[in-house]
């Protein structure tokens, strides 16, 4: 297990003004957060106000994080790869283009993303939960779940971190959100719409401990 950060250079990429976010009169956050945790054309297609304002495919945006990962693991010419919360698919149809021959798989918890997921990966996708995963043991290479586990409440994260765990046969990688001071701590409240674990790094190690996660782990925070 160790601490690699894949995610900062595209989180920090985003500006974000969390007053007028949580303030907002058409969409105040709670509003928000309603709409968002339906997982379906709100979340990912809506108004800007609500999640992402329109989730499309960007050339070149995920195939970094991708490229990274393939180096960093070292990965075979034909891995066997797991995206837990893989939503529209972005990040997996840019491993292929790291990988040509990998073999890839998504699980998704809306039903709306993967529909409206890349066409080319879109049959490689299922609807699906974290915390019971339609796989045998040790079937991946590489099981990756980025800004997914921290969507789920305390009682879940138990058996997801275990699904994780038991699915993959080498590594393993997520990426959740945390905070370290006060200041992140209002920031992260203010800004995020889906997000039920609330866990400084400490918690989130006392929570990999716990379920007997090895895998690499990253944090993203709301500076």
């Amino acid at each position: 297990m160790a601490y690699i950060d894949f995610m900062s250079v595209l989180h920090k990429s985003t500006k974000r003004d969390y007053l007028k976010r949580v303030n907002d009169l058409d969409f105040p956050k709670a509003k928000a957060a309603e709409l968002a945790k339906q997982w379906g054309y709100d979340y990912w297609d809506g108004d800007r106000r609500i999640n992402y304002g329109g989730y499309h495919y960007i050339e070149g945006r995920w195939e970094k994080v991708a490229r990274s990962m393939v180096k960093h693991y070292n990965l075979s010419k034909s891995p066997k790869i797991l995206d837990i919360g893989c939503g529209k698919g972005f990040l997996l149809f840019d491993f292929l283009k790291v990988v040509p021959d990998a073999e890839i798989y998504g699980i998704d918890v809306s039903q709306y993303a993967i529909e409206n997921s890349k066409e080319e990966v879109r049959d490689s996708l299922q609807v699906g939960n974290a915390t019971h995963l339609p796989w045998a043991d040790d079937t991946f290479d590489l099981v990756i779940s980025i800004n997914t586990l921290h969507n789920l409440h305390n009682f879940e994260l138990d058996s997801a971190l275990r699904e994780m765990e038991r699915v993959g046969k080498q590594y393993k990688y997520l990426c959740v959100e945390s905070y370290r001071t006060e200041q992140e701590k209002a920031n992260l409240l203010y800004w995020q719409v889906t997000c039920e674990a609330f866990c400084t790094p400490e918690e989130w190690e006392w929570w990999f401990r716990q379920t007997g996660y090895m895998g690499d782990y990253s944090f993203i925070y709301f500076e």
